[in-house]
């Protein structure tokens, strides 16, 4: 190459002629010898990701820009994805591309420079997801309260399960599904999401029971271990998720992006297992509690209602109460009939009197004779109409005694009488069975109080000591008493009485010894 750039001034109108696919060559050839493998730190800027797969970018500094290329297979395996604005290290080799005259770095692998790469990455791809409302408190589930199945994401081998499957037999055994999974590494992000969506697509009652919650667990780790449940696949997956989600990822310093998509954040898998399910042995105390408040509370609405009852019982009034106004009535209407009917009688009669006593008896004949042509006649014609007359009257007749003695009063009267005779016949059998409990209860208080009566402790062989009309208990009250009495069981003993003036000790022989027999 140095040949055909550096030719002597004297043969330049010698210098053989190249063609440009020559001159691409022998640079690619140049290029590609020189560095074969290279390392370059920069920062992402154009990233260009076309239908067909290859991802194509720019790597710059503050002075430079460097064309990269990343085949769509090595895309496909790539830990980190390139973002713009992530400060990265890309290993690959040189080449050129004839067709633009520009050299570019086949990409082979890409990580980010270093942490403080990582955490700017995760900050804006937080940002970004948050903006989306992925984050949004109010798209967040309640947890089941006691979930029947519950699916468990993590992976089989580790401790993680195992302190899952413990806890949740300590406190309530629940029927787990696990969906083993890498926890780490370039497949964890694409097995976590194919997890959590494959969870969702079960039927509820197909021949795999649909778990009703989803713990996503694993231990604690490095930011680049738990980088995994970072990626925006498994976010997207654990925000779309239609049943409830817990993450416990790490321990409880670590932050992930799915705790902010999941519908609760556990400190440890631990907690997430006591977040899952309550405690069986609460429960249980919980219910026998309130089965006890419920049984007393039925016994407290029962003695009401009794009461209540008792109280209306004796607000009711005795039947021969009620009887006694109609009763009185009934003897005043029958002692004003009597004359009444007398009284109806007499004046009929004196109408009759008056009404006859303009009468003269030829005019009486003639209008008898008369009435007795007219009677005559018409009793031929009235005797069967009158006999139909008849018989339909006594038939209203029927029908009016039998509607009479269906309404009468007296009647209506008999039954309450019978009602609240009955009435009272249940309030005094109720009463004197009251009062049958009352006496057996006093009597069986006579007997505990005669049983516990200091008689009773008397006749087993003790005695109450009396002084000037007081027990005395102390000895010092029996030296200043005057006199003294000791109650038996039989009866009470009078012991000698204190003389007036004497000093009050306890009574001396000449000897100078004590008076046997007496206590002064």
């Amino acid at each position: 190459m140095s040949d055909l750039i550096e030719e002597d001034p004297e043969d330049r109108g010698n210098a053989p002629e190249y063609t440009v696919s020559e001159i691409s060559g022998a640079v690619k050839r140049t290029i590609e010898g020189n560095f074969a493998r290279v390392r370059v730190r920069g920062e992402i800027g154009r990233v260009s990701r076309p239908r067909s797969g290859h991802v194509y970018l720019d790597l710059k500094d503050e002075r430079a820009v460097l064309a990269g290329v990343i085949w769509k297979g090595v895309a496909a395996r790539l830990e980190t994805a390139p973002e713009e604005g992530l400060e990265v290290v890309a290993t690959g080799r040189l080449t050129t591309f004839a067709g633009q005259s520009r050299y570019q770095i086949v990409i082979e692998s890409l990580a980010p420079a270093g942490l403080g790469a990582l955490m700017a990455m995760l900050e804006k791809r937080k940002a970004m997801l948050a903006a989306e409302g992925l984050f949004a408190p109010e798209r967040k589930k309640p947890l089941p309260f006691l979930p029947r199945v519950i699916g468990v994401i993590t992976s089989p081998s580790g401790a993680v399960i195992r302190d899952i499957l413990h806890r949740l037999r300590d406190r309530f055994p629940r029927h787990v599904l696990i969906w083993p999974v890498a926890v780490q590494g370039q497949a964890c992000a694409h097995e976590v999401a194919h997890a959590i969506r494959g969870f969702n697509r079960l039927a509820p009652d197909g021949p795999v029971p649909r778990p009703d919650l989803l713990i996503v667990a694993r231990g604690g780790g490095s930011l680049e271990d738990l980088w995994g449940f970072n990626e925006e696949i498994v976010v997207r997956a654990a925000a779309a998720s239609q049943i409830p989600l817990i993450s416990a990822v790490g321990h409880e310093t670590d932050t992930t992006l799915i705790d902010h998509a999941a519908d609760r954040r556990a400190p440890t898998p631990t907690a997430a297992a006591e977040m899952a399910v309550p405690v069986r042995l609460d429960l249980l105390a919980a219910l026998d509690s309130l089965a006890a408040r419920l049984a007393q509370a039925m016994l407290g609405a029962m003695q009401r209602r009794r009461q209540r009852l008792a109280d209306l019982s004796r607000a009711l009034p005795r039947p021969e109460t009620l009887a006694q106004p109609p009763r009185q009535r009934l003897d005043m209407w029958g002692e004003r009939l009597s004359p009444a009917l007398s009284r109806l009688v007499q004046n009929k009669r004196l109408a009759l009197a008056g009404a006859a006593a303009p009468l003269r008896p030829r005019m009486l004949r003639q209008q008898h004779e008369s009435h007795r042509e007219r009677l005559l006649s018409a009793a031929r014609r009235l005797a069967p109409a009158l006999g139909r007359g008849i018989g339909e009257h006594r038939r209203r007749l029927a029908q009016a005694e039998h509607r009479l003695a269906t309404a009468s009063p007296l009647r209506r009267l008999t039954e309450n009488a019978r009602a609240l005779g009955q009435t009272g016949e249940r309030l005094h059998a109720a009463m004197e069975k009251r009062l049958q409990d009352a006496t057996g209860r006093l009597s069986a208080l006579a007997r505990l109080n005669e049983t516990l009566g200091y008689r009773q402790t008397l006749a087993r062989g003790y005695a109450v000591v009396h002084g000037d009309g007081h027990v005395i208990t102390r000895k010092s009250d029996a030296a200043r008493a005057r006199a003294l009495e000791i109650e038996f069981a039989d009866g009470r003993l009078a012991l000698a009485e204190r003389k007036e003036g004497k000093s009050g000790g306890t009574p001396r022989k000449p000897d100078g010894k004590p008076e046997q027999g007496s206590l002064f």
